[in-house]
């Protein structure tokens, strides 16, 4: 069984498990990733860049290329933990496009099983860094996010960096939902950051899915 924690500094969580636990979730995670035939439908080679580095990161973590810990106090499995960390906006826009991905491929019981284990920890950390923050959070788990947006992953980048830039602790988890806001169609947020992507594009010539927001290094010197 795999679970989360939330990072100290509530940027987001940590994700444990045993290296197989995580080989697993990484193994149904590609089931919903780069879907034989629809790869050039709009939005999914978009989605798929969004899932790439969630995947990335959990197949690191089985390989043991991030967080290590000794769990046998309380693990009596006589097993290695080992786990890695992602930014909540990450999780959950992750999280929103593997489902909306799901209803393009047959799914297992096994695979519903696992989503719903991973939604329930990143509630449950939620939860557990800040109550007030959590309850206008959690929903964007299972809703909210406009998971068929055909730039998903610039409005990802975009919020984690606006995320980071606040800093961490409770009171900017408490922004967090204010945030996410821009990722809701029709709200007036989604409906200026999408026109700013396009014009953008234009400016540059090129399709607005292949705009890449420049990394400015204040926000992301920044502890978890």
């Amino acid at each position: 069984m795999f679970y989360t924690i939330p990072t100290k500094r509530g940027l987001g969580l940590e994700l444990w498990g045993t290296s197989a636990d995580l080989e697993i979730l990484h193994d149904i995670i590609g089931k919903f990733w780069q879907l034989e035939g629809h790869q050039s439908q709009k939005g999914f080679e978009n989605r798929d860049t969004l899932i790439s580095g969630f995947s990335y990161e959990v197949r690191k973590a089985f390989q043991g290329s991030r967080l290590k810990r000794d769990q046998n106090h309380l693990f009596p499995d006589g097993n290695e933990y080992v786990g890695c960390q992602l930014s909540w906006v990450h999780i959950l826009f992750s999280i929103r496009a593997l489902r909306y991905n799901m209803s393009y491929a047959e799914s297992t019981k096994l695979d519903l099983g696992i989503f719903l284990q991973l939604e329930y920890w990143i509630e449950r950390s939620m939860y557990a860094f800040d109550e007030t923050g959590a309850g206008k959070l959690a929903p964007y788990i299972s809703d909210g996010i406009y998971a068929e947006n055909e730039l998903l992953y610039q409005f990802m980048r975009r919020i984690d960096a606006e995320y980071f830039a606040l800093g961490g602790g409770k009171a900017a988890f408490r922004k967090l939902p204010q945030l996410l806001k821009k990722a809701s169609f029709f709200t007036e947020e989604f409906k200026a950051y999408n026109a700013h992507l396009h014009k953008e594009a234009k400016r540059l010539h090129c399709e607005a899915d292949a705009l890449e927001l420049d990394e400015d290094e204040s926000i992301y010197s920044i502890g978890w």
